[in-house]
């Protein structure tokens, strides 16, 4: 059963609705947006040659460098009186990517979010714990709005202090958890270490999201747990949480709610639109925003698009689960490495726990890379020979292969309680 009736609408009906809101989103942004204006003059594309979505492929692409070029508010469409709410991305320069809300930009937000827990099962009367960030980040904010707006009960306990997220998690019997994937197994550790089963808490159901996982750590959260594990997705340049997710009947992709959001994948390198199916860069245009528009935001996320009818009856696309971003590429001595190439790897190896850090150096001209990780706690064997498995496994997967791997007791790297998980600490540039 569909939270609303978009999400089961026609194909025609749907890209009817999507022609006509793509065509007002360039109007309004060309006539809005400064940055926009420039641009799309530049290209030498009017905003009456975008008519239908055949046409989005003539608009230049937006990026993240774009919005802290324009940092703070260059990309605004509306005046600060009419903002209500601002949120903001971190990122590697120190300026944050500052992104902004009117009143109905809160209501799609809202509306959204509540259409997408409802697809992960959550339903009206339900006790949800929100343990993502409240603040700046997205989050916690997004996801608290659209348990309210559904109709279920939120408990805004935010990121970190595990002891009370177990506490609230069993006293007020909570059915779903809001999280990141690396904090639920976390949590799980921790419900252990207080001798409490965690599969016995009262959780039916988990939605994760924020940063990439891959299929094997699901199934460790699921198992760890004993939860459905639902993937959601968004980011705070195109709204925040609740551009797609999961449906609990099918877990086979994402939805991306496209009445909202118009998706492509594109080739990374090339920028050229890729075919259903095949693997590439999510690029994401807003269809009715109103504070901050976005045209064609090259989001780094890889994945690919299918347009084939869910088995729930949903309509509109699905992604595939991320697992990556173009800017998490490693390259070690000219080779291409995804961090969630070596996690699929551990996660499939049993007496391997799912936490491993990677560090990269500089020795004389040659990059090396290190492979920490940690073995299962009824893990008997000795080091030397799990070291060799692993080996083995990451030789097959990878093109190239650490220059050292070192395996390490449980619990000896660095948790992360309160934001994304940190794998890569790249330090050939400090040498």
């Amino acid at each position: 059963m569909a939270y609303s009736d978009i999400e089961t609408a026609s194909r025609d009906d749907l890209r009817e609705l999507q022609d006509e809101r793509l065509a007002e989103t360039v109007q309004y942004a060309y006539d809005n947006v400064d940055f926009y204006r420039e641009a799309l003059d530049e290209a030498g594309v009017a905003p009456d040659d975008v008519r239908s979505v055949e046409d989005v492929s003539k608009l230049p692409f937006t990026t993240k460098e774009d919005f802290r070029d324009e940092y703070p508010d260059g990309l605004f469409a509306v005046d600060h009186g009419e903002v209500r709410r601002i949120h903001a991305s971190s990122g590697t320069t120190g300026k944050p990517k500052i992104v902004s809300y009117t009143d109905g930009d809160l209501g799609v937000w809202r509306e959204v979010m509540a259409r997408s827990l409802h697809a992960a099962g959550v339903r009206p009367g339900q006790v949800v714990q929100n343990a993502y960030g409240y603040g700046l980040f997205t989050g916690g904010l997004g996801f608290h709005d659209g348990v309210e707006e559904l109709g279920a009960c939120v408990i805004p306990t935010g990121g970190g202090n595990t002891a009370r997220q177990l506490d609230m998690l069993r006293d007020m019997e909570s059915e779903v958890l809001a999280c990141t994937p690396s904090y639920c197994l976390y949590l799980a550790e921790a419900a252990e270490e207080r001798g409490v089963d965690p599969r016995e808490l009262p959780l039916d159901t988990v939605v994760i999201g924020a940063e990439p996982f891959t299929d094997p750590m699901r199934e460790e959260i699921e198992a760890a747990l004993d939860v459905t594990a639902v993937d959601v997705y968004g980011l705070s340049e195109i709204i925040g949480p609740g551009v797609s997710i999961e449906c609990e009947e099918a877990q086979e992709g994402l939805h991306v709610w496209e009445d909202h959001f118009l998706p492509e994948v594109v080739d990374p390198q090339t920028g050229e639109p890729v075919q259903e199916g095949e693997e590439g860069e999510l690029v994401l245009t807003t269809l009715t925003k109103e504070a901050l528009p976005v045209l064609r935001y090259r989001t780094g996320d890889m994945t690919a698009l299918t347009y084939e009818e869910c088995e729930c009856g949903r309509t509109v696309a699905r992604m595939d689960n991320v697992t990556g971003r173009t800017d998490d590429l490693i390259i070690v001595r000219g080779v291409n490495v995804y961090p969630s190439q070596i996690e699929e790897v551990m996660v499939d190896i049993a007496d391997v726990a799912p936490h491993y850090r990677i560090d990269l150096y500089r020795r004389g001209n040659l990059d090396a890379m290190e492979l920490t990780v940690e073995y299962h706690e009824d893990y008997e064997g000795g080091h030397d020979e799990l070291e060799r498995r692993i080996r083995e496994e990451l030789e097959e997967t990878l093109e190239v292969k650490p220059d050292e791997i070192e395996v390490v007791g449980p619990g000896v790297i660095d948790r992360t309680e309160v934001g994304k998980v940190k794998r890569v600490y790249d330090h050939r540039d400090e040498e």
